[in-house]
């Protein structure tokens, strides 16, 4: 694990902070699977299918069931979070009592060609729910307000994406603009790069990248964090290479990725929500200024929406 990994869920033998709550456990396993070795994720998989029966085994049983160590499903313990594995059962015991608590049934059945238009509605409006859900549990909340402090506080934010991170990308560049901040959104790789040489300690750069490996993105992080200025990853993949550059990592979840329902879209839904919260937090730390910068901007525009 890189140094900010270790930072955010916990080295082994240092946990950081409070283990994640049962509910947030679920969030957690999806998240960080892809990130995980083959054998780490044969144990986050045997957990989130059945939280019941693995947590009425012990750390030999679940070694066993896995086809891995003892060892693994310690790191794997400890990897989401816990500081050991009888933390982690007690987790998978909350986990299990809440799942049977009466919850109506999940939806899991992937969109099919010759699905009617109302079961894609459903099953889209499910998968949207869940990602949030997920998204808010797995959010760290004190690295969101690090970086809430950064922006308030920064005399220019650039923001990095490219595709459909792109498009969250000026999102939040948008909504920076409007409450008075120097904000700049780039999706060209050059452009990025050549802004990003111009940053220095007091600036802010945000790169945006589910996988976490968009070298266009990840390359004006890394000018951004060499020249001083304060870096912030919004990424689903916490131990991806942007982290690397990023003084503070945002995690984001996404809902399995199908043939008519790829990765960019739950991940859109997700970093929007993530960006939402940056922005509001903003706001509300400079609300003496924000509020009338909001305020006239409605009202430039108002004579046009009459």
């Amino acid at each position: 694990m890189t140094q900010k990994v270790k930072e955010i869920f916990g080295s082994p033998g240092s946990p950081v902070g409070s283990p994640p709550a049962p509910a947030a456990l679920a969030a957690k396993v999806r998240t960080l699977a892809p990130s995980m070795t083959r054998s780490m994720q044969r144990v986050a998989e045997a957990v989130a299918g059945d939280p019941a029966g693995c947590a009425a085994l012990t750390v030999t049983g679940l070694a066993e069931l896995t086809g891995t160590s003892e060892a693994t499903v310690v790191r794997t313990a400890r990897l989401l979070g816990y500081p050991g594995y009888r933390d982690l059962r007690l987790a998978l015991a909350g986990l299990a009592a809440h799942q049977q608590s009466g919850r109506a049934p999940v939806i899991t059945t992937d969109i099919a060609a010759d699905d009617p238009i109302a079961d894609v509605v459903a099953k889209l409006a499910y998968d949207e729910q869940q990602t949030l859900a997920d998204t808010a549990a797995g959010l760290d909340t004190a690295q969101l307000g690090a970086a809430v402090a950064a922006a308030a506080t920064a005399r220019r934010i650039d923001v990095y994406g490219i595709g459909a991170s792109g498009l969250v990308a000026q999102d939040l560049t948008q909504k920076l603009l409007r409450i008075g901040l120097i904000a700049h959104g780039h999706s060209d790789p050059h452009l990025a790069v050549t802004n990003a040489v111009q940053l220095r300690a007091g600036d802010l750069a945000i790169a945006i990248t589910h996988s976490g490996s968009t070298g266009d993105v990840i390359e004006p992080l890394r000018v951004a964090f060499e020249r001083g200025a304060t870096t912030v990853a919004i990424t689903g993949r916490p131990t991806s290479a942007v982290t690397q550059y990023a003084d503070h990592v945002l995690t984001t979840s996404t809902a399995r990725e199908s043939e008519l329902r790829p990765a960019a879209m739950s991940s859109r839904t997700s970093q929007l929500l993530v960006v939402d919260c940056l922005f509001v937090g903003v706001a509300q730390r400079t609300y003496d200024t924000a509020g009338p910068a909001l305020a006239a901007s409605y009202e430039a525009l108002a004579h046009r929406h009459r």
